[in-house]
């Protein structure tokens, strides 16, 4: 076949319609129904179909999608069992097809007709007749109806393919309105491709269709790699370049008078029940009239006011309190007193420095406790939710805490910061945002790689999901219960899916769809280490360094040190 003639299939595959099968009658639910169908290849489960009412092909037609297989009608079992029998060219000469001699019942739920104006699917309410022609629809025309964007238009975001089709012929666009308002949850075992298909995203998200304004709290310095868009001209125009802004532990800083007192106890544990209460007394002093209601700073203090508090609430030095308060300074000593802590008197990010309309900023946490991450990103999400309020509002503010634009903030190993039947002090300003933050321009991306150990309540408000595959019963569980906009016959499919493959649902597209991710621009930043590699490379250097040893001149190599007159 030539070239050309290749080139015309192609065409066709992706505009003429196929016949596959044949209504056979209604499912089990109102919504599905049955088909018969000798085509192996072209009906499998995730699989798109459509219909005509009545059979009038003028009519516009019922989509309907492929969840289940069963074989209708099968070789004699007494023939399969013996392996000398060929059974297809036992169907040839008995004057079957060489293709056809099995049939499939095969189980498809409705989704509706696509409505233009409503952009949704409009259910019809009834199953088609007995007898009616089931098609395959058309690469080209599922496109349209599937993605709620077209790929590189404004605000759209190309995740990859869709799986049941050759790659590239049915692209997964998303729509990043709805992905980033109405927030995202990434859910995939340990080596499924989530930080990769994250990565795919922020991609997308960088790109000048989009230019958001993006944070990244990355627990294990994954997407320092992200580095590589700035140069990559797929992602620059004349007017634009992104920027890609890296936070290394040592960059971190947090102002003291920023934590409000429930930070400050969970930075202290173990606070007797006095201690508690005077540190809650100090705590007032130096705040004052302590926090506005949409969490600005009335008054800036330091480890020195707070410690003067103390000071204040035992004048004397003496008696059966002083004890309680000289145990509360020194803790709050060890915790806040060494030079290089994290949490100061007077360094702190601006905000402005952390988002920024085609900026991606990774704050790497992988060398800072578990504790102190947490203080660090509620803190963040804090300044951020209600620097986004008093934008709305029209509220006065400090221009470096001023962000008169939506921003959109990643979390790794989300379950870290919201785990379930937990307390973490992020849990609280999460679950503000996830459900207060769509009317104000903060939206929130939570990947994890244990949906069960993740806070039920932040893992529902996110609606628009990406699973990957899943194999323990927990975590499975989790997401049924959890997510609704996820159709249960395609979450059947999580233990069978590969590195690279996802199940897509939720408000960024308009149904769930199994979909194969595409490649990434960039490098990946989270490879699993090849042991046997590094063991290898190991003894590799020592044989390096001992023949460098062996030939190196006398003069380099070292003296034996004297000691009371012996060679040592």
């Amino acid at each position: 076949m030539s070239a050309w003639e290749e080139k015309e299939l192609d065409l066709l595959a992706g505009t003429e319609e196929v016949g596959v099968g044949v209504v056979k009658g209604p499912g089990e639910d109102n919504g599905r129904y049955l088909m018969i169908t000798s085509d192996n290849e072209r009906t499998k489960v995730g699989e798109f179909v459509h219909y005509y009412p009545l059979g009038d092909i003028q009519r516009s037609p019922i989509y309907g999608k492929v969840v289940s297989r069963t074989l209708a009608r099968a070789y004699p079992s007494s023939l399969m069992a013996d392996p000398e029998v060929n059974l297809h060219q036992l169907a040839f000469a008995l004057g079957a097809d060489e293709e056809g001699h099995e049939l499939y019942e095969v189980d498809v739920q409705i989704m509706g007709s696509w409505n233009d104006k409503m952009h949704c699917f409009v259910n019809p309410r009834i199953t088609p007749n007995p007898g009616d022609a089931v098609f395959l629809t058309p690469d080209l025309e599922l496109t349209s109806v599937l993605s709620p964007c077209g790929r590189e238009q404004l605000g759209s975001a190309h995740l990859g393919s869709l799986l049941t089709r050759e790659s590239g012929r049915v692209n997964i666009v998303l729509k990043v309105s709805e992905m980033v308002s109405t927030h995202l949850a990434i859910l995939a075992g340990t080596g499924s491709g989530k930080s990769y298909t994250a990565a795919v995203l922020l991609e997308e998200l960088m790109k000048p269709y989009n230019r958001a304004a993006v944070l990244i709290a990355d627990p294990h310095g994954e997407y320092s790699t992200l580095q590589e868009i700035e140069d990559q001209p797929e992602f620059q125009t004349d007017s634009y370049r992104p920027k890609v802004v890296i936070k290394p532990p040592e960059k971190i800083r947090v102002r003291l008078s920023s934590l409000r007192q429930s930070d400050l106890r969970y930075l202290l544990p173990q606070l007797t029940e006095k201690q508690a209460h005077f540190l809650s007394e100090a705590y007032r002093q130096v705040t004052g009239t302590r926090l506005t209601s949409e969490g600005g700073e009335k008054r800036r203090w330091g480890l020195a006011d707070l410690k003067q508090a103390l000071d204040n609430l035992s004048p004397e030095g003496s008696g059966e309190n002083a004890s309680t308060i000289n145990a509360l300074m020194w803790k709050i000593d060890m915790r806040f007193g060494r030079s290089n802590n994290i949490f100061n008197d007077s360094e702190h990010i601006p905000l402005t420095d952390l988002f920024s309309p085609g900026q991606c900023t990774v704050l790497q946490l992988s060398e800072i406790d578990t504790e102190d991450q947490q203080i660090i990103l509620s803190t963040i999400l804090r300044r951020a939710f209600y620097s986004r309020v008093n934008a709305i509002k029209e509220n006065p503010q400090s221009p470096q805490e001023n962000l008169d634009f939506p921003v959109f903030v990643l979390i790794e190993e989300a379950h870290r910061f919201a785990p379930a039947g937990g307390h973490a002090v992020t849990t609280n300003i999460l679950k503000t945002i996830l459900s207060e933050g769509r009317k104000f321009g903060v939206g929130i991306g939570v990947i994890s790689q244990r949906p069960g150990k993740l806070d039920s309540d932040v893992l529902s408000q996110c609606m628009t999901q990406l699973f990957m595959r899943i194999v323990n019963p927990i975590d499975q569980r989790s997401i049924a219960e959890s997510v609704e906009s996820a159709g249960r016959d395609l979450l059947r499919e999580l233990p069978a899916l590969t590195r690279g493959q996802v199940i897509v649902a939720g408000n960024a597209i308009h149904t769930p769809v199994l979909c194969r991710v595409r490649s990434r621009l960039t490098r990946h930043g989270g490879e699993t280490l090849n042991a046997p590699d590094e063991w290898m490379r190991y003894f590799s250097q020592q044989r390096r360094e001992a023949r460098r040893q062996e030939k190196a001149p006398i003069a380099d190599q070292p003296r034996p040190k004297r000691r009371k007159g012996r060679v040592v």
